[in-house]
């Protein structure tokens, strides 16, 4: 039985739960959720299980010793990694019957490369704090992989979307009044099912301290991707506000603070990766058509 052990299980963890046991019966998933937090038992597939964990409230003992693989995508807090805090020397420990360790981290650990490309051999540049702390708990969980030898991998996630969360989506709930526009500003993205399909990859071929930029083939300004998403919807594209007369919240704005493009050569020539929607376009146009037979557009 090959148990995967999801630190954080949101919105990737749950798309690769669904994958592995679908297509294999001898997968079961361990996923964490914060304490006293609903368990939601009732809506996961058979084979998930779920357990509470934060910087309080440790695994039992038993739950590690299951695992033969690991993801983690919980964001560092102020004092740094949590999983690796509380139990970076339970898995070293274990490194032997772990068979891949996974940390989901982002492009923000680059900072702002003002439109050039940058590589997994591009030096971290981090401007925002988040950017900061993923790149802290990259070398944490690097080091990890030095002490131990155990088969790490760090994997630099673009833009999620996919189901559920995408412009489309966005546009019929109402939470996009307009597009901000601001001249060569560009952002990567990835599809859910791509990020799935790398760690898949990956967890096939494990290799101890690699680091993979996890994108799409061509960034695109956020105003374009909600332009298309519009016209896929049949609707009038939000009018365009320039970048420098939005009201943005700090968050909004530090998003569009950096600009780069983000090579993804990596996981195509160490991984073999064949992306299923190589541009935004792809993504949403094949969102859009599920959402139409399913009638949620």
């Amino acid at each position: 039985m090959l148990t995967l052990l999801c630190f954080g299980y949101g919105y990737v963890a749950k798309a690769l739960a669904t994958r592995l046991l679908s297509a294999n019966a001898q997968w079961r998933i361990i996923g964490t959720r914060r304490p006293g937090a609903d368990s939601g038992a009732s809506g996961e597939p058979q084979g998930v299980r779920l357990v509470p964990f934060d910087a309080t409230t440790p695994l039992h003992d038993d739950v590690l010793r299951r695992a033969t693989h690991i993801v983690s995508s919980i964001p560092p807090d102020d004092d740094g990694d949590v999983v690796l805090r509380l139990h970076g020397a339970d898995m070293a420990r274990r490194a032997h019957t772990v068979s891949w360790l996974g940390y989901l981290s982002a492009t923000s650990v680059y900072g702002d490369a003002k439109g050039k490309t940058v590589t997994e051999e591009t030096p971290t540049a981090p401007v925002s704090e988040t950017g900061r702390r993923r790149a802290a708990a990259e070398t944490e969980w690097l080091g990890l992989a030095e002490q131990t030898e155990a088969p790490v991998g760090v994997f630099r996630l673009g833009g999620i979307y996919g189901p559920g969360r995408n412009a489309l989506a966005r546009l019929i709930a109402g939470k996009t009044a307009f597009r901000i526009t601001k001249p060569g500003h560009v952002l990567n993205r990835i599809h859910v099912d791509d990020i799935v399909e790398t760690l898949l990859a990956a967890m096939a071929k494990p290799r101890s301290g690699d680091v993979y930029n996890v994108v799409d083939n061509a960034p695109a300004s956020a105003a374009d991707v909600i332009a298309y998403a519009a016209e896929l919807l049949g609707r009038p594209a939000p009018p365009a506000v320039p970048f420098e007369k939005a009201e943005l919240s700090p968050a909004g704005r530090r998003f569009f603070e950096e600009n780069k493009h983000v090579d993804n050569g990596r996981i195509k020539q160490a991984l073999g990766v064949v992306l299923a929607y190589p541009t935004y376009r792809e993504g949403l146009n094949a969102l859009y058509k599920a959402g139409a037979a399913e009638k949620e557009y």
